[in-house]
């Protein structure tokens, strides 16, 4: 490793340190030892103590310990933590990281953090739904930058390459004072974790809360203990897709915070032709330092060091198209017009169709094109898809037409919300303007069904319609199809089949969670339900979604199987032996981070609490969902607590090993309002038709005592029901 970046890393990890311990003393003097100290929204406390020195700090003088071990190692002298490899040079970078840390956390302390306009510590609720779309592919990785670009043209150009390569960004630091945000809050470019660009902080200490995210991925999903640094490195360096971009002019501090990220295996691209260029190294794929001189250049040089993968689509419109639009709303004031929701009808349809009737690639508007709206008004809207194929079945149909959402949205200008009769559709005045059509809908849709689906659809083609008359009569055919489909999903049990779907696809980040996706139990992401599953193993028969021949019956109550035991065991790397589909108690499913809903017991009250990822205020168990999370994800198996997704709460099958529905007995208003119907309909099917107003939630109490009270005045019936411990 280069001795000038040796000497820079060494200067800059003292220079923070002796910043560290300032702010330290300072607060010391000012709150006292027993000061309570953290991070919002998190179960890890300081997240890289918590990993690497296997401390919990929750108070300002639990900082000194790590200020002490941060000294020790920017003086590279050996101990339990302390990497021998390229010299030790890493060494001052994890000091940097622990003192960022203090420094930060300090910050919140003194109200100083978030900056205005920066996001500052990402939340454990943002990192696990960021975790889904890792997962899932819709980001390919993460790019943190750091300064700022040469000009705010090359700054959007920077991160509209980022979000065409499906990355998400974080920003980070300035220089000479002035941030990337700043270039691109002039050039007008949104900026949040729906459109995949998140303003972190203004100096470099922020780049701690990059580090923190890493950190945190490992600990959530990777089942690492903490002090298992290790682990936690080995899991950050061989399954996090992150890179770093250091823009214009590498300081001491820029320095030692990247040997830190070195540590972690994220390898640095800068275009400061001053910083000498470093190869493979023992904690990087490939090259740890790549100098590119080209502003342009810097995004490709980073996948191409982390080894990053993406499928780029050459779609024919005329606007940008990636995942990283997909969160983008398009408000009033830059809307051209808009498509249902409450101003207008709109329905979107997808039907099988015998190949001989259409021609692929077909894409027809019947009624006014958008050069033919006026400005600002809502338009009726029917987007009907037929698909053809050899393998193409009608229960692929809302699978299929379930993606509209996702394929729409990826088109920069374009809003899309709901689905079927119920959906909203906004096209931005940019997007008119670059020459965005009502056809392109369907250019759009034809491209990622052949893409997507290319194993089932052979041909695809699409009609719109945007005259009222025209829309009201397509979409009767299509609410004909809905109730059917409704129907015919709601009659599939899990004893009318004889095979469920395994779903390994959080498995890049919980090496050893598997999930058992049954026709009454939907994924513990929210994402697959058995027909999902089944879709998706046509599509890709060695992808993630595998059978499982159900096998000897060896406990019907619990939803125990012989051949499921066998499947688990065999997807688990051998790590779970036995897995009960329908108990929280006995050899539950495991949970790999990504789960919509925790239940977790609550001995006291004889029953369950459930809480939603959205959720963040306290509950009866005296745990937030963060700190839950910590307990239930990593693909461990907890008896007591299980992630879920949330529909699987409304299902006959809803740990019915311990009594099912009557056993809740707190859940979060949210989640009881977003369920009204369907709970109410499943509290009249078990005889407790009151049952839904006998399950308190945040506005009755948080406590255990208070719930207790609660559930004694209203004879919830948990409390006479067998003792679950």
């Amino acid at each position: 490793m280069s001795e000038i970046i040796a000497s820079l890393a060494k200067k800059g990890s003292e220079a923070v340190l002796s910043l560290a311990v300032d702010s330290l003393s300072a607060s010391l003097k000012k709150f006292g030892k027993e000061k309570n100290v953290e991070f919002p929204g998190t179960a890890f406390s300081l997240p890289v103590s918590f990993a690497l020195l296997g401390k919990e700090i929750k108070t300002l003088g639990g900082m000194e310990f790590v200020l002490s071990e941060a000294k020790r190692l920017s003086e590279n002298k050996p101990a339990d933590l302390f990497i021998p490899e390229l010299g030790g040079l890493l060494n001052p970078g994890l000091s940097t990281l622990l003192s960022a840390e203090v420094i930060a956390a300090i910050r919140y302390l003194e109200g100083a953090a978030p900056e205005d306009g920066f996001a500052g510590f990402i939340s454990d609720a943002a990192l696990r739904s960021l975790g889904v779309q890792l997962v899932d592919g819709r980001i390919s990785g993460v790019a943190v930058i750091i300064g700022q670009a040469p000009d705010s043209k090359s700054a959007v150009n920077l991160i509209r390459e980022a979000q065409k390569k499906n990355l998400i960004s974080f920003l980070v630091g300035n220089t000479k004072g002035k941030s990337l945000k700043e270039q691109l809050d002039a050039e007008g470019v949104e900026q949040s974790l729906d459109t995949y660009v998140v303003p972190l902080g203004k100096d470099i200490v922020s780049a701690i809360y990059a580090v923190n995210f890493a950190i945190r991925a490992a600990l959530s999903f990777g089942g690492i203990k903490k002090g298992e640094w290790q682990k936690c490195l080995e899991y950050c360096r061989k399954r996090l897709p992150v890179f770093c971009v250091a823009l214009e002019y590498v300081d001491e501090i820029t320095c030692a915070a990247g040997t830190g990220a070195l540590a972690l295996g994220i390898p640095i691209i800068t275009n400061d032709k001053n910083v000498p260029p470093v190869g493979k190294t023992p904690v990087t794929p490939y090259e740890a330092v790549v100098v590119e001189e080209k502003t342009s250049e810097l995004i490709a040089k980073g996948m191409e060091a982390k080894d990053i993968k993406i499928k780029i689509l050459n779609i024919d419109i005329p606007v940008s198209y990636s995942a990283a639009f997909e969160g983008e709303r398009v408000r009033r004031e830059q809307m051209f017009a808009q498509f249902g929701g409450k101003y207008s009808d709109a329905f979107e349809y997808v039907k099988m169709t015998d190949p001989e009737k259409i021609e692929d690639g077909k894409i027809e508007v019947i009624g006014p094109e958008i050069d033919d709206i006026e400005e600002g008004s809502a338009t009726p809207l029917g987007i009907v898809a037929e698909v053809a194929g050899r393998k193409m079945q009608k229960d692929f149909e809302p699978i299929l037409e379930r993606q509209i959402h996702s394929f729409l949205n990826e088109a920069m200008g374009i809003f899309h919300m709901g689905q079927r009769n119920m959906c909203w559709i906004r096209i931005s005045k940019d997007a008119k303007n670059k020459g965005f059509k009502l056809r392109h809908f369907g250019i759009i849709l034809h491209a990622r069904f052949h893409d997507v689906f290319s194993s089932i659809a052979d041909k695809v083609q699409i009609t719109i319609y945007t005259g009222q008359e025209d829309v009201e009569k397509a979409v009767k055919e299509a609410c004909i199809s809905y109730n059917e489909r409704d129907a015919r999903v709601a009659g599939m049990t899990d004893e009318s089949v004889d095979r469920f779907w395994t779903c390994t696809l959080c498995q890049s980040f919980a090496p050893n969670h598997v999930c058992v996706v049954k026709p009454e139990r939907i994924g513990l992401c929210g994402a697959y339900n058995w027909l999902d599953a089944k879709a998706s193993n046509e599509l890709n028969p060695s992808g993630p979604n595998q059978p499982v021949e159900k096998g000897q019956c060896i406990d019907p109550v619990r939803g125990e199987w012989a051949g499921m035991n066998e499947a688990v065991k065999l997807k688990s790397n051998g790590t779970i032996e036995r897995f009960c589909g329908y108990s929280v108690m006995t050899y539950p499913e495991t949970s790999c981070g990504c789960f919509e809903c925790i239940v977790a017991i609550l001995p006291e009250a004889n029953g369950f609490m459930i809480v939603n990822r959205e959720y963040a205020g306290q509950t009866p168990a005296g745990m937030a969902f963060s700190t839950l999370a910590g307990a239930t994800g990593g693909g461990q198996q907890t008896p007591g607590f299980m992630g879920i997704g949330r529909l699987y709460i409304t299902s006959k099958k809803f740990i019915s090993a311990e009594g099912g529905l009557k056993r809740i007995v707190w859940m979060t208003k949210d989640l009881k309002e977003a369920l009204a119907d369907k709970l109410q309909e499943r509290a009249k099917e078990i005889g407790c038709p009151d049952l839904i107003e006998k399950i308190a939630d945040e506005t009755v109490a948080t406590s255990a005592e208070g719930l207790l009270e609660y559930l004694k005045k209203v004879n919830h019936p948990a409390l006479v029901m067998e003792p679950l411990i």
